[in-house]
């Protein structure tokens, strides 16, 4: 185990998911202060990198800061803004359809995109507490008029304070049912994201390492990238569901608790 810590401790990168890992719902998880003070003080490049498309990167710094982790904005990346700079990139300033909250809006809005629920370039469906039947309607009319379907992330579930919540793909699925138009997902485990996320911190895929809690999204987009995984324990996913996957992690530990203790 020590072994492992050590080659871990060892990466320039960090790319970093955060429910599961750092916290569930608004309680943080063991050791993850510490470890976020290490990742300041060793001067190592971190992203926190999330599927959820709910919150700005504001919103998430100052949901760390109510917990006593002080980071900059810029050390957040979301979905949200992956599935924006997606869109700039093919059809720059056009319009959408959007089932979402504050993230997801904000995200569209700052790369010029205009909401538009008549004849929309895009439905873009992401994580929200205010789903309804009549977005459901409309996104249905609005993909079969044309609009080209996008998902935020393809998550069918994520952590929750008391439990599982539902995540963009249980969201989306009456859509893509009723029109039978399958939605493009830009999240994890998209290599797309992977690669924004490279960028941001500046550095090379073989000096970085992922730590997530999901194999079906953390763990599959660091190998489809070639990046070093790091599977915690800590979120959705027990030791005993590792072996039911065709691939396994480079790394697996309790939590990031693991790396402070350890070194």
């Amino acid at each position: 185990m020590n072994k492992y810590i050590n080659l871990i401790l060892q990466k320039k990168g960090f790319i970093i998911d955060m429910d599961g890992v750092l916290y569930h719902g608004n309680k943080l998880l063991p050791g993850v202060k510490e470890f976020v003070e290490w990742l300041v003080s060793s001067e190592k490049k971190f992203l926190f990198l999330t599927n959820s498309s709910e919150r700005t990167p504001r919103e998430l710094k100052e949901k760390l800061q109510r917990m006593g982790i002080d980071v900059a904005t810029d050390s957040f990346y979301t979905s949200a803004l992956a599935t924006a700079m997606f869109l700039n990139a093919q059809k720059p300033r056009g319009s959408a359809y959007i089932v979402g909250d504050a993230g997801l809006i904000n995200a569209l809005y700052n790369v010029g995109y205009t909401m538009n629920n008549v004849d929309p370039d895009y439905v873009v469906i992401g994580e929200t507490r205010s789903y309804s039947y009549e977005m459901i309607e409309k996104a249905i009319n609005l993909v079969m008029q044309g609009a080209r379907l996008i998902g935020t992330n393809p998550d069918l579930t994520g952590p929750g304070e008391h439990g599982i919540v539902p995540a963009t793909k249980s969201l989306i699925s009456p859509v893509e049912m009723a029109t039978g138009r399958q939605a493009y997902f830009v999240g994890k485990p998209n290599p797309l994201m992977m690669r924004n996320a490279l960028k941001k911190i500046k550095c090379s895929r073989e000096e970085t390492v992922i730590i997530g809690d999901r194999m079906d999204t953390d763990i599959i987009a660091g190998i489809e990238s070639e990046i070093d995984t790091c599977l915690v324990l800590s979120g959705i996913t027990s030791r005993s569901i590792v072996n039911q996957f065709p691939y396994r992690p480079t790394y697996i530990l309790n939590g990031v608790a693991d790396l402070v203790t350890k070194s």
